[in-house]
């Protein structure tokens, strides 16, 4: 069996049905949930329930509050969470489901406004309706044409092309995006700022100690680096790149002065920085530690490589 072709031909089942969707309704469907005061609710029995909860979250990171509500829940006491300032989104291919059915009346009763996703134009639901998006298909990409796959990959889509065209009409930017997608990588990317990354405890040595004592405070400190200090602003650094320098050169003794072998007046890096931009600055000049300053120059702080990748910052 040529498991390849039959993969193949589900998906260009969907895709064809995908391409002609009937969009004739989506005008109105953005007005109401656009100009919806409360949220967007989604409501859906089975797949098509397991479909809608996917819009609502999709809705919500997008900016249109939506959460999702099972039928049979809202019949038994959680109709109370959809309000006059809401809306509702009813899922049901055939229009017909039972369960969805009931709380129509009771949606309608409190005049809220109500978009169907139907693939039965004539249906109860339908009916009932401010608004319909046709989620007709002619073929189910089963080869029984039954269970429901072209439908639940057509459902699926307009959800999000409702999505898309309010995310269009509010403006909804990147920033907007990340804004809802803290922990995300656009969110950090766009809002983590060094100095939420930065340690605030590190290893500082006086400008007088002997290398063999700032290699046993480099030890302690575990940064691979040691900062040399005057009224709190970076005198010299000493990395264990440097450490490696000095040993090899001729005059290498333990006891001289550790300073003679740090880097002087080393690169360093505002608080307020963000951390993507500091991850780039670094990359570009080969850095692996810096020392964190405020506007006044004074370290607050110590941020290595390794903090910003192990944060997830790309």
């Amino acid at each position: 069996m040529d498991f390849k072709k039959i993969a193949k031909e589900v998906l260009e089942i969907e895709a064809n049905e995908l391409l002609k969707a009937d969009v004739s309704g989506i005008e109105k469907a953005v007005e109401i949930a656009y100009n919806t005061k409360g949220k967007v609710i989604i409501t859906g029995v089975g797949k098509s329930g397991l479909i809608g909860s996917k819009i609502a979250a999709t809705l919500a990171s997008t900016g249109t509050p939506s959460f999702f509500i099972h039928p049979t829940e809202a019949l038994h006491g959680d109709l109370g969470m959809i309000t006059k300032d809401d809306s509702v989104i009813a899922i049901s291919y055939s229009g017909e489901s039972e369960e969805l059915i009931k709380i129509l009346p009771h949606i309608k009763r409190f005049e809220v406004p109500l978009i169907a996703m139907t693939g039965k134009k004539e249906s109860t639901l339908a009916k009932y309706a401010d608004v319909v998006l046709n989620i007709h298909v002619d073929k189910e990409a089963c080869p029984l044409n039954v269970a429901p796959t072209s439908s639940t990959t057509l459902t699926l889509a307009m959800g999000d092309a409702l999505a898309v065209c309010l995310m269009k009409k509010r403006n909804f930017t990147k920033e907007d995006f990340a804004s809802f997608h803290p922990g995300g990588s656009l969110g950090k990317r766009l809002f983590v700022k060094v100095k939420d990354l930065m340690k605030k405890e590190f290893p500082v040595v006086d400008e007088n100690v002997t290398l063999k004592d700032a290699i046993i405070k480099m030890t302690e400190g575990k940064l691979g680096h040691v900062l040399f200090m005057e009224n709190n602003k970076v005198k010299a650094l000493l990395s264990d790149g440097d450490l490696r320098r000095a040993m090899m050169s001729e005059d290498f003794n333990l006891e001289k002065a550790a300073i003679e072998f740090a880097t002087k007046n080393p690169k360093t890096i505002k608080e307020d920085m963000l951390a993507s931009d500091a991850l780039q600055f670094m990359e570009e000049k080969k850095i692996q530690f810096l020392p964190v300053v405020d506007e006044s120059g004074n370290v607050v702080g110590v941020i290595h490589l390794h903090h910003l990748v192990e944060a997830g910052i790309k």
